[in-house]
């Protein structure tokens, strides 16, 4: 099986991709009020750089949303019928016109989607601890004015009309499937995942700078909500954390950056795919073989390509993939072919 990965240079708000051809959406768009990104709002929106300087959080927050408004009904244009966009956002907490105050990206983002036609599902929060000693804001030990601290982001899921149809027994979608345990963490409504693997794979100064997040959080989310051969688009791409997950997971992918030097880095990543790709394959047998182990009654079915037994008749067929090789296509620095292999 063969994939295609493209990261193109340019604006978000101008995807220019032809209508119903991604089946999965997944971004880390820029979170408005965080200041590392003031400069690029600003750089769009003479508004958002006016209100700034006047001190108004209210203007400036809203200016920025209404950039990103325009990124998420071009997303919903590029959606099939059943499609899904999952959107990682968190909140800002600031002190503007000499007040602390919250700003709720996420309830905003939600606004937007639902304008561009786009259904809400339940969603998940997202549980960052940190063990920062600083990390408390206000009067520390004192009441009343002291804060509670913001540990946790939100991934927004929202679905293009009905639910995806599929042909019977479509081979891909089963092939596709999790593991009983992993719909079990998967889906539920809280995840606590550290970033443990954001510095093994790119570059730690790109990573900082684009506020990537982690590996494990676009991988969970294109395993859900993908099959085998889907297009899974990033309009804020920044090193390709997205791109990446799609291309380990035996998926296409488009990602939008509108910055270069972020968007070359995904060529170095790529690269690291096929050692990636084989070591993720191999803990995830591992972990499903230990859940295998750990239970006290014994799954009933047998997997078709490994030596596991599962739990439910659907998982029989999971088939998982690995990089067997990446290159670019045409010699073109911005578009990748990648040769998948079964593991």
């Amino acid at each position: 099986m063969q994939t295609t990965h493209e990261v193109r240079i340019g604006d978000a708000r101008e995807l220019d991709l032809a209508s119903e051809s991604v089946e999965l959406a997944v971004t880390s768009p820029p979170y408005p009020m965080v200041e590392m990104w003031d400069d690029s709002f600003a750089a769009q929106d003479d508004a958002v750089a006016d209100a700034l300087e006047a001190d108004d959080g209210e203007a400036a927050f809203e200016a920025m949303h209404a950039l990103l408004d325009e990124v998420w009904q071009g997303v919903a244009d590029a959606l099939v019928d059943g499609g899904i966009a999952a959107v990682n956002v968190g909140d800002a907490t600031r002190r503007m016109d000499g007040r602390f105050r919250l700003f709720p990206n996420h309830a905003r983002i939600i606004e937007g989607l639902s304008a561009a036609g786009l259904q809400q599902l339940p969603g998940i929060v997202w549980r960052k601890p940190t063990n920062s000693t600083n990390k408390f804001m206000g009067s520390g030990t004192l009441p009343t004015n002291a804060y509670a601290t913001l540990e946790h982001e939100h991934v927004l899921l929202f679905r293009k009309g009905d639910t995806r149809q599929f042909p019977p027994k479509d081979a891909d979608r089963y092939a596709s499937a999790f593991f009983y345990e992993e719909r079990n963490e998967w889906f539920s409504d809280c995840w606590k995942v550290r970033g443990t693997r954001q510095t093994r794979d790119s570059d730690d100064d790109a990573r900082e700078r684009s506020g990537a997040f982690p590996l494990e959080i676009p991988l969970r989310l294109v395993r859900m909500y993908s099959i085998r051969g889907d297009t899974v688009l990033d309009p804020f791409v920044g090193t390709g954390t997205t791109s990446l997950a799609a291309l380990v997971a035996g998926r296409n992918s488009v990602g939008i950056e509108r910055a270069p030097d972020l968007a070359e880095a995904f060529e170095t990543r790529a690269s690291n795919a096929p050692a990636l790709s084989k070591r993720l394959a191999e803990e995830r047998l591992q972990r499903h073989r230990e859940f295998v182990a750990d239970r006290n009654d014994r799954p009933k079915y047998e997997a078709e390509h490994y030596d596991t037994r599962v739990v439910t008749k659907k998982e029989r067929n999971i088939e998982l993939s690995t990089v067997a090789a990446v290159e670019r296509a045409n010699a073109d620095p911005t578009r990748f072919r990648a040769t998948h292999e079964p593991f």
